[in-house]
């Protein structure tokens, strides 16, 4: 596999069921847009969780204005949304921007 720049995976609506759904073990996936200040402060904290539970987690994130068949589906209103599947189901959501202290507490209540 050839390097990426972060361990952060881009889902979309075209692979969300390949890259998400049908992955066995956990996924967190980050709903965020450009435009949106607190999603850009969740950032370092996406690259933070995949660095630290990158072996028993994947760490992604979904555009929500480019992927709307996905952000729709989950019911996602407001951004940051952050949402942990597990087996192709929703275990754990949250919304809004939380610092890395709530970041790890929702990764460890879940993982």
């Amino acid at each position: 596999p050839y390097a990426v720049s972060s361990a952060v995976a881009d889902f979309t609506d075209a692979a969300f069921e390949t890259d998400v759904l049908s992955v066995s073990g956990t996924v967190l996936v980050d709903f965020w847009a450009p435009w949106c200040g607190p999603c850009r402060l969740m950032a370092p904290l996406m690259d933070w969780a995949a660095e630290t539970y990158g072996d028993r987690l994947t760490v992604g994130k979904l555009e929500v204005d480019g992927n709307p068949g996905i952000r729709d589906s989950y019911q996602v209103q407001g951004i940051p949304t952050l949402m942990l599947f597990r087996d192709g189901q929703v275990i754990a959501r949250h919304e809004g921007a939380i610092a890395k202290p709530q970041l790890q507490a929702f990764l460890d209540a879940n993982l």
